[in-house]
């Protein structure tokens, strides 16, 4: 489907000029009948959280066992969440998003190494990233882990301030060596990079690598975007802080504003170690928080690059809104909108429908080391309020639509 069409069709994707986002004809146009079916029994699946639960404890024992089950999740989970096993795998996914008007954020999703060799062969797989990136708007951004380049502990006691050995003053210079090379070629190739948030307590040292690159790399447009979660009590104060940095400093902010992954474990440690709960009381506060960084976002809309990843339909709304109250066209490259690949389709696809630059997260990797993230994709569904179950209504919906058709 040409841009032309895609544009042609923004008033039907609109009821009183807004976006409806309940129109499964746009929200499931790439998708067969067979792949509704398929994700209909793959989303039913999800209502049973014990079955969920074992999943990962069933599978690991399968390999330990050397059973053939690799092939059993390629066809069900990794096919529905996942692009590929490489980047040139991943380009028929990238190439059919693009005929909708979707990016592709291709995710190198392989974790938990932590050898020097395995950082630094991440580090060569997200330079190809940065140049496949680079070749055509169809990838409009790159993305890594910092946990990817560096070990989980070295974090961890950069954050706290401790005192680094001669050792981890030696390793810390070859992490910052290499987040230094990736945004460097990112910003020589014109390519926006962002970095994942992760875990409360190696984030200062997060927060403290990116602000540095975005010193660096953001003089002339964002470039560097962090990741902020704002299921975090103190995040809304740390976007106030470095707008206000930004603006003194005359940098420009890149933000990817989410609102978290880490709830349970953080919670968890915070009362292990009786520690202040750095999460928000509940999902209503998580909401205000985020709804709150939209407002303070756009108000501050000339210094930034903002990209909305969620899959929460009234923050996204008011998004838009907010963005049309102050007469912002759709296409603007300031403010984006992402969602995970296998979810939220009724997002994605109607926002890029009206013409607002959307894409989609795309992890990629061996099927054995994407594992951990499947894991999560599977536990997300069934621990988020209603997630599966309006993932399964709405491909319920447009298969009873065309079975009326036929």
């Amino acid at each position: 489907m040409s841009i032309e069409t895609q544009t042609s069709r923004q008033a039907v994707a609109r009821k009183d000029g807004r976006l409806d986002f309940n129109d499964t004809e746009v929200a499931f146009r790439a998708r067969s009948i067979f792949e509704l079916r398929k994700a209909q029994v793959l989303f039913r699946t999800f209502a049973f959280p014990a079955l969920v639960h074992m999943g990962p404890k069933l599978v690991n024992l399968a390999l330990r066992l050397r059973l053939p089950v690799t092939p059993l999740i390629k066809g069900t989970l990794f096919d529905y969440f996942c692009g590929g096993v490489s980047i040139d795998d991943c380009e028929t996914l990238v190439n059919e998003l693009d005929r909708y008007g979707i990016g592709s954020i291709l995710d190198y999703s392989v974790e938990g190494a932590e050898r020097e060799a395995d950082f630094d062969a991440t580090t060569a797989e997200l330079a190809r990233v940065i140049e496949r990136a680079s070749r055509d708007t169809k990838v409009p951004f790159a993305v890594f882990k910092l946990t990817g380049l560096a070990r989980f502990a070295l974090l961890e006691k950069l954050s706290s301030g401790e005192m680094l050995t001669d050792k981890e003053q030696f390793e810390e210079r070859r992490v910052a060596a290499r987040i230094e090379r990736l945004c460097s070629v990112a910003h020589q190739r014109g390519v926006r990079i962002m970095i994942d948030a992760e875990e409360t307590w190696i984030q200062p040292a997060i927060d403290a690598y990116v602000l540095a690159m975005m010193q660096c790399f953001n003089r002339e447009q964002p470039i560097v975007y962090n990741t902020v979660q704002m299921y975090r009590v103190d995040r809304y104060a740390y976007l106030e802080n470095i707008l206000a940095l930004a603006s003194n400093q005359s940098f420009y902010v890149g933000i990817k504003l989410v609102r978290g992954a880490y709830m349970e474990k953080e919670r968890e440690r915070a009362k292990r170690r009786k520690l202040p709960d750095p999460i928000q009381p509940d999902k209503a506060a998580t909401d205000r928080a985020f709804d709150a960084a939209l407002q303070l976002l756009v108000e501050y809309a000339k210094g930034v690059g903002v990209v909305v990843g969620s899959h929460n339909e009234a923050s996204t709304r008011l998004f838009v809104d907010l963005l049309q109250a102050r007469g912002v066209t759709p296409g603007d490259r300031r403010f984006e909108f992402s969602q995970l690949l296998g979810m939220s389709d009724h997002l994605t696809y109607n926002l890029a429908n009206a013409g607002f630059r959307t894409s989609k997260y795309v992890p990629y990797g061996p099927v054995r080391a994407v594992l951990p993230y499947l894991f999560r994709r599977a536990e997300e569904n069934t621990s988020i309020q209603g997630q599966a179950g309006r993932e399964l209504q709405l491909i319920e919906r447009e298969i009873a639509r065309r079975s009326r058709q036929r």
